[in-house]
């Protein structure tokens, strides 16, 4: 399916995660169904969640969407899942799943299928698992499934690579998940600040992040209460966080007993200004990917500090963002107090930061790897 002679279906498959990866999927789905010759023009389905409906595909868009209850952990519906995507896959020429559970049952779909029907099999893993003894006990299960039964693994970041390749994996490549478009920033940077409390000559600091363990929330918390120790007198601390999740109302309680200077603003759909209005972005991920919400800080110049998860540094390079140690809150109060304390260290940092921007991955070599990894 490379531009102008696609005709093929592929059927994009998701679970249960929001943010990033549905955002991911959305887009390749939205490229992907470009009508040749400005396209690869292929007919283009996406599975998951029904949750997830209106963040994949737009009502009477190019791209038609199929509710299957992918979850998060394993379900008694399981198997009902794996008889509607193996429908679905009974008619595709690529099957192409996002994170460890869905590429899971798209390969226990698409194996059972008469092999001279079988589609092409592609998984992308997002993430590296995180959790307890159980979940990862699980999770190498699923893994190796994963690994032995996908003609092509993708991987987010080079450790990710590297561990799916261990298990067995023969075709496996970094993915390429560039940020997707954004609204850009349309509101002064001076009435956002104003309209989320920021006091008159005060401080702002965002993260934007799922509300999950993965984005190692707890080390936000305790970064946030010291930094008030490390400010100069008479200087007020605002540090929002930006997204939903299952940690909600834990954090609600934490912020509250520790009277941590953070406030929850739900999901937003003016990320852009927010990063705009910052004099600081923070992440305190225990590990990512390609982190789309670095991405977009960096594209729009935005002073970030951020633990060295993952394939963090893949996408800051060395000298884009300050990067400290996973877990240490003390590393990411004192880098943030120091940025807060230079405003030449973060205006240093902003122009790194678009210079960066400009050399990741865009939109025409995710199509062109796509098509590689479709065997077209």
């Amino acid at each position: 399916m490379q531009p102008g002679i696609g005709r093929g279906r592929v059927l994009q498959v998701l679970g249960s995660s929001a943010g990033g990866v549905a955002r991911h999927v959305a887009q390749i789905a939205e490229l992907l169904s470009v009508p040749a010759p400005d396209g690869p023009g292929a007919t283009v389905h996406v599975a998951g969640p029904a949750a997830l409906a209106d963040d994949v595909a737009r009502p009477g868009g190019r791209v038609e969407f199929h509710p299957v209850p992918i979850t998060d952990r394993p379900r008694a519906g399981d198997a009902a899942a794996v008889r509607r995507l193996r429908t679905l896959a009974a008619g595709a020429d690529v099957v192409h799943a996002h994170g460890l559970r869905a590429g899971a049952l798209a390969v226990l779909a698409a194996r059972t299928l008469p092999r001279a029907s079988r589609p092409r099999l592609v998984v992308t893993l997002h993430n590296l698992p995180v959790g307890g003894l159980r979940v990862r006990a699980v999770s190498g299960v699923l893994e190796r499934v994963v690994a032995r039964g996908a003609d092509v693994v993708l991987g987010v970041s080079g450790d990710l690579v590297d561990h799916v390749r261990s298990l067995g994996a023969h075709n496996v490549e970094r993915a390429l998940v560039p940020a997707p478009d954004r609204p850009r920033p349309g509101a002064d940077p001076a009435t956002v600040r104003r309209g989320l409390g920021v006091p008159d000559g005060g401080a702002l600091v965002v993260t934007v992040a799922r509300l999950a363990p993965q984005k190692g929330l707890d080390t936000l918390l305790d970064a946030a209460v010291r930094l008030r120790t490390l400010l100069p007198d008479g200087l007020r601390v605002l540090w929002v966080i930006a997204g939903e999740g299952p940690l909600r109302g834990q954090l609600v309680d934490q912020i509250t007993e520790r009277d941590a200077p953070v406030r929850l603003l739900g999901r937003r759909s003016d990320v852009s200004d927010l990063f705009v209005a910052a004099d600081v972005v923070v992440s305190t991920a225990v590990w990512e990917g390609q982190p789309i919400s670095v991405q977009e800080a960096l594209q729009l110049g935005a002073p970030v500090v951020a633990t060295d998860a993952g394939g963090t540094r893949e996408v800051t390079g060395d000298f884009a963002a300050v990067l400290v140690p996973v877990g240490d809150a003390v590393a990411i109060a004192a880098a943030v107090a120091r940025l807060l304390a230079d405003p030449e260290e973060r205006a240093g940092l902003a122009t790194r930061a678009r210079a960066r921007a400009s050399e990741l991955p865009d939109l025409t070599e995710v199509v062109a790897q796509l098509c590689r990894a479709y065997g077209t």
